[in-house]
């Protein structure tokens, strides 16, 4: 297996974790029968840092393990589908914003966590809908959904503002472009 591919499997493992650990270790219940929580900064972090792909794999599995160990068997489908999708979306408004000259670590990484806020307010309002008796049932879920989103993408933005600062992506994004064939002493460029 080529060096890079081990490393991103790697670091999405380690996002399926934090993700997890920051969706279950606090849990606020709210009324739609759902609950509050920190993972969000994960999912949009974990886009940031991995991409749509891998951060929509570790999104949604760590959201997903989450709602297992928590409890909440029932949003397991559609957390793995909402919060895969709010990954994939947090990552193309940071791709967009990137090209557009703004820098990825502010205002895309926000926007970014905004628009999958967006659709995950969305997404779980339509399931519960599904789910429960109505349209009625899930509108108590909006307002949390809604904090939950816009502090996970508050907290995205410190979390990116901070990786970028530290010089830790510069590092990820070299082991990430590697060739096969390059030594562990060989320097990369930073690509992405």
């Amino acid at each position: 297996m080529k060096r890079s591919k081990l490393f991103r499997l790697t670091l999405t493992a380690v996002f399926i974790a934090v993700t997890c650990a920051l969706t279950w270790v606090i849990r606020i219940p709210t009324p739609s029968r759902g609950y509050i929580n920190l993972g969000d900064c994960a999912v949009i972090t974990g886009a940031f840092v991995l991409g749509p792909v891998y951060g929509a794999i570790a999104g949604g599995i760590g959201s997903a393990l989450a709602d297992l160990l928590g409890g909440y068997p029932q949003y397991i489908p559609a957390t793995l589908i909402i919060k895969a999708a709010m990954a994939v979306t947090a990552a193309a408004v940071i791709k967009l914003f990137s090209k557009k000259g703004v820098r990825l670590s502010g205002a895309a990484v926000f926007a970014g966590g905004l628009a999958a806020a967006v659709l995950m307010v969305s997404g779980y309002f339509l399931y519960e809908s599904l789910i429960y008796d109505g349209i009625a049932a899930a509108i108590p879920g909006i307002p949390g959904n809604a904090v939950q989103g816009v502090v996970g993408a508050v907290g995205a933005y410190f979390i990116s503002k901070a990786l970028t600062r530290s010089g830790i992506l510069k590092k990820t994004q070299t082991q990430q472009v590697k060739k096969p064939d390059d030594d562990a002493e060989s320097g990369g460029e930073g690509a992405d």
